[in-house]
């Protein structure tokens, strides 16, 4: 598993899984919710990413069910991925705030506003 920051993608797939397990579709139509629409991801992309997900441990196949003559493939996190994406979470608001401060040193943010 790399250590290194998340993607934004990444982070948004982890995002998607972390309140209740989801199919594919579902993923990609919360990360655009999540992202206000910033973020669109196409099938491969989130396939690729959910891939290497399992594959770090990050996520798992919660269950399986057919639908429309269709598997439907269930994805949720792992307890590992619920404390890497807490890490994220963490590292961003860091990093957040200290841009935030700065900017409100600079006179650039008004007092209470948020970057």
């Amino acid at each position: 598993m790399t250590e290194g920051p998340l993607r934004e993608p990444t982070f948004l797939v982890l995002t998607a899984l972390a309140d209740a397990p989801r199919h594919g579709y579902a993923v990609i139509e919360d990360v655009l919710r999540i992202s206000d629409g910033r973020v669109r991801l196409r099938a491969g992309t989130l396939y690729a990413v959910l891939d290497r997900l399992r594959a770090d441990g990050l996520i798992e196949v919660d269950h399986e069910e057919v639908v429309q003559s269709r598997l439907r493939r269930y994805y949720r996190l792992t307890a590992l991925g619920a404390r890497r994406l807490v890490e994220e979470t963490a590292r961003l608001r860091r990093n957040a705030d200290a841009a935030s401060l700065r900017l409100r040193r600079a006179g650039l943010l008004p007092e209470g506003g948020v970057a």
